[in-house]
């Protein structure tokens, strides 16, 4: 699927921006392990604090308190915020509770995912459940991997 990011990015002449908190740079990582894809990703945060996801992409403090890191409001800010400080024409973001731990408001491997293009923003949470920290990593990154995929799929080509 990495591969089919970075030909499907290349043919719509888009670049990629990630905005990271329970991964810490997973999905970076991931995509620019292949060679090739300099050519299509252009930079990536790393956003573990909130103070972080406040200062690097611009999440709104009120944002934070009214609902937490660990919202789809939060995600789509960070999405927002990795598209506006970069040259990226699509942005992925992730902040979530891979573990342990966790509460019954916000349980282990609940993941919000944010997606951000110049003309829309979308979010959704998935849960992967309390699979042990690890897993649930792999398994945001993977989610994340895909969500890029579908949205390039749906982009024309130039």
């Amino acid at each position: 699927m990495r591969s089919e990011i970075l030909m499907l990015a290349q043919a719509r002449g888009v670049m990629i921006a990630t905005a990271e908190s329970c991964t810490a740079g997973m999905v970076a990582a991931a995509l620019t392990d292949l060679a090739g894809s300099s050519a299509v990703f252009e930079r990536g945060f790393v956003t573990y604090s909130n103070a972080a996801k406040i200062e690097m992409l611009g999440v709104w403090p009120t944002t934070l308190d009214a609902v937490g890191a660990v919202s789809e409001d939060v995600a789509r800010e960070m999405a927002q915020g990795a598209l506006n400080r970069s040259q990226a024409q699509l942005a992925i973001s992730l902040t979530g509770i891979a573990g342990p731990g966790g509460s019954e408001r916000k349980p282990e491997g609940r993941v919000c995912f944010g997606i951000a293009s110049a003309d829309r923003v979308d979010s959704e949470t998935v849960e992967f459940g309390p699979l042990g920290r690890d897993a649930v990593r792999a398994a945001a990154r993977d989610h994340a991997l895909t969500m890029l995929c579908t949205t390039l799929r749906g982009m024309p080509t130039t």
